[in-house]
């Protein structure tokens, strides 16, 4: 295995825009959910003529999907995700929208069929009833409860209100209060893998709500007792809780 400063540098020269997380392959491993987000996002796009997909990333979920609606739009906040966004899906017609995280959507009241998203940052359920047609569904795939916790508190330690955030029961309860009907709720506890210390920094990079102050000079004595362990032979594991919804206007 290469030098702890070798595969560092190489996790920090990386590139982390987007929401594909091919860097990491042959460098860690996340068990899926068993429901296939993906494949079920793309059934209901071939048949829905309005869309609207929230937090999208560089669109790389929307962009599985062989057919799209005729009306496709899709939001991002982060500009590097937004440009990447465009690369990828206005080839196929699709309207990139950037917007401001915490403001209204920038949509007419019942625009959408569909709203849907797989890990927004913050679900704004008022604006979503807002935004969709009458029998309109949300339809998505939310991080639940502690997700990657054991990572983010080997650095940061206990976080004990944190664990309480994103509570699936609770989301499904703040989606009924503003007027939706929660038709399904499913949730999943995923093993992660990760086998160097380069797969560590990277995802620290890309998910930077995790660790918020992270950078390698800061937390370097904690990276390098896990680079031994994973040297060793003993990869560093956590897991990712992750929840299906469903809710109808």
């Amino acid at each position: 295995m290469r030098t702890f400063e070798e595969l560092v540098a190489e996790a920090e020269a990386a590139d982390v825009t987007g929401w594909g997380f091919g860097w990491l392959h042959g460098r860690a491993f996340e068990e899926r959910p068993p429901w296939g987000f993906a494949h079920l996002l793309a059934e209901r796009l071939a048949t829905l003529d309005h869309v609207l997909d929230i937090d999208t990333g560089g669109g790389e979920v929307v962009n599985e999907a062989p057919v799209l609606p005729a009306t496709m739009v899709v939001t991002e906040s982060w500009p590097p995700n937004a440009e990447r966004a465009r690369a990828m899906l206005g080839p196929r017609g699709v309207r990139v929208v950037e917007t401001t995280q915490g403001s209204p959507l920038p949509f007419q009241d019942r625009s959408f069929d569909l709203v849907t998203a797989r890990h927004p940052v913050r679900v704004d359920w008022p604006e979503i009833h807002r935004v969709l047609r009458a029998s309109g569904l949300y339809f998505a795939q939310h991080v639940g409860p502690a997700s990657a916790f054991e990572l983010i508190e080997r650095l940061l330690g206990p976080l004990p209100e944190r664990r309480l955030g994103r509570d699936p029961h609770g989301e499904a309860a703040d989606a009924e209060e503003a007027g939706l009907t929660v038709e399904a709720l499913r949730t999943a506890r995923c093993r992660m893998e990760f086998y160097d210390i380069g797969a560590v920094v990277w995802i620290l990079r890309k998910c930077i709500w995790w660790v918020p102050d992270f950078s390698v000079d800061h937390y370097e004595q904690e990276l390098r007792v896990l680079d031994a362990d994973m040297r060793a032979g003993r990869p560093f594991v956590a897991h990712s809780t992750r929840h299906l919804i469903a809710a109808r206007r």
